[in-house]
């Protein structure tokens, strides 16, 4: 519930700090007073767009400050929890607006965007304003009143899943379908060079051995001459070879190494280099042997290896990557295919999804029937309290039989009614009048109210074109929605003020260079005072005394 409302400098509030009971507030006052000032600087600490003109003249800034009780308040606790923004059992919502236009908005001591504001205080405060009666003649205002009486909202998110699904499934056709032709074409090409690849079917690492056998084969003759001409030198010459010159070196050096030491590690060397050409010169010697350089294998190596040369200018890529190319277009191919797959497929889960769509509109068409039913009862009961006594109100649904998807179900509601005997049931905009209208509004905002999730319930000024025995109801009826809400309620009908548990009074004071608008509690005697002034006027007698006095004691 609302604990505590603190205005600084803002419109003609120089300092306001207001405490709120539970129970049945009333606010009065003086028309042009501001007794809705209070409600709009609430509208600004619950995330309303502020404007510069909202700052008292000659001041730099405006501040409102909000505290509530979340003790009893489970979602709101939910939700500062949620942001880290809990401090024991409080909410105290905070806007600070400059001259300039500038915000900022806080919650419990933090920054925080605006968007948070508002979705936090939804949770805190529902506001029913003088011009909600404007709003109930149209069709998709009607449609939410239906739906938040039914408390079906599991049923709308249903709807909403599966409208969702086909719009998004009809989305994907129709980009399937548009790019169909185009797929076609390419299809045509990637199975061209995919089957063109497949016959050459180049493996993984293949042309970097095909490269090496091509070189080996393409120098042959050379590979063989030099071969066979080291070997020679190294090991066949008889009239000269490496080895036979070495071996009489070391067996020199050997000889020699007896006598000067020093020619020990010079010797050792030469020994081993003898050892390594040897080995050397047989490897050469079996290199050689197995020196396979068959003209017909030749001819198979060049013929692939020069396809795989042609295949990668072809498609301008390194040959060394044609592999991995092959399989790159393979998948493209088996892509296409799969679009058009899914294009047949896509088909039948829109068909499934708009019979889910339908089965879930249709659970929802009948909640709303049986709401309906109960609502017209109400609706009705309540017009006849309120000085309609002829009044009949129904709630009807027409099925849209256009086969059309809509996210809200396959209902058009309509809200009808009928004041006068033999009237026949007529759209409310045709057969009510503004005063009518307003009381048809106020009827159904303390029925809904019932519904309604958040602590505090404010109706601003929404008695506007009511009187006599039909304010006596109206009090009546907001009096009983306080017992478990915390109300409050700007009017300037004493019947109505007169139910409040708490009243304030507003009031414009000026000196002639400012103007100052103040709100205060009234005391008992007050009550009697500000009563009795709203029943005469601004002359008030012993009549409009006594006529308060029962009012209050009522």
């Amino acid at each position: 519930m609302l604990l505590n409302l603190n205005i600084q400098n803002f419109a003609i509030v120089r300092s306001l700090d207001i405490d709120w009971q539970q129970g049945m507030t009333t606010i009065t006052g003086e028309t042009g007073a501001g007794k809705s000032i209070a409600i709009d600087a609430l509208g600004l600490c619950l995330g309303e767009r502020a404007t510069t003109n909202v700052v008292r003249p000659n001041c730099k800034k405006a501040e409102l400050a909000a505290t509530f009780d979340v003790q009893k308040n489970n979602s709101a606790q939910q939700w500062l929890n949620k942001h880290d923004l809990a401090i024991d059992h409080e909410c105290i919502l905070r806007r600070v607006i400059s001259a300039e236009g500038r915000s900022k908005a806080y919650i419990n001591g933090s920054q925080v965007p605006l968007v948070q504001l508002k979705e936090v205080g939804q949770l805190l405060i529902n506001i029913h304003g003088q011009h909600d009666h404007q709003l109930i003649v149209k069709a998709p205002q009607q449609r939410k009143i239906l739906d938040a009486y039914a408390e079906h909202q599991h049923l709308l998110d249903d709807v909403k899943y599966y409208h969702n699904q086909f719009k998004q499934l009809s989305s994907e056709l129709t980009q399937l379908q548009s790019n169909k032709l185009q797929r076609e074409a390419q299809q045509q090409l990637l199975q061209y060079q995919v089957t063109e690849l497949d016959e050459y079917s180049l493996q993984q690492g293949e042309f970097e051995t095909l490269e090496v056998d091509y070189k080996r084969y393409s120098n042959a003759q050379d590979l063989l001459n030099e071969t066979l001409h080291t070997i020679q030198v190294l090991k066949e010459d008889e009239s000269f070879n490496v080895i036979d010159s070495l071996k009489r070196c070391c067996d020199n050096l050997s000889s020699l190494k007896n006598i000067d030491k020093n020619l020990v590690n010079i010797s050792t060397t030469l020994s081993e280099s003898l050892v390594q050409i040897e080995d050397a010169s047989d490897e050469l010697r079996h290199y050689y042997d197995l020196l396979d350089l068959d003209p017909q294998s030749y001819a198979a190596i060049e013929n692939r290896y020069s396809q795989a040369i042609l295949l990668a200018k072809k498609h301008q890529i390194q040959p060394e990557n044609l592999a991995e190319f092959h399989l790159q277009l393979a998948q493209e191919l088996n892509n296409i295919s799969s679009d058009e797959s899914r294009l047949l497929c896509v088909i039948d889960e829109i068909e499934l999804a708009k019979q889910a769509y339908l089965e879930a509109a249709q659970v929802l068409s009948k909640s709303r029937n049986k709401a309906a039913k109960t609502l017209s009862k109400f609706i009705s009961l309540s017009m006849q309290e309120l000085n309609m006594p002829n009044g009949k109100f129904a709630a009807q649904l027409l099925q849209d039989t256009s086969n059309a998807i809509s996210i809200h179900g396959i209902d058009d509601v309509s809200f009808k009614v009928s004041i006068n005997p033999g009237q026949p049931l007529e759209a409310m905009n045709k057969v009510a009048s503004g005063g009518e209208l307003s009381r048809i509004s106020l009827a159904m905002q303390v029925i809904l109210a019932d519904k309604v999730v958040t602590p505090t319930l404010i109706f601003d000024e929404v008695d506007v074109g009511i009187s006599g025995p039909t304010a006596a109801m109206v009090g009546t009826k907001l009096q009983a929605l306080a017992t478990n809400t915390q109300v409050i309620c700007v009017t300037h009908l004493p019947q109505v003020a007169s139910k409040g548990h708490q009243q304030l009074i507003v009031a414009k004071l000026t000196d002639g260079k400012c103007t100052e608008t103040t709100v205060t509690e009234l005391s008992s005697q007050g009550r009697i005072q500000e009563i009795a002034r709203l029943l005469a006027g601004d002359k008030i007698t012993s009549n409009s005394l006594a006529n308060a006095e029962e009012l209050l004691a009522s």
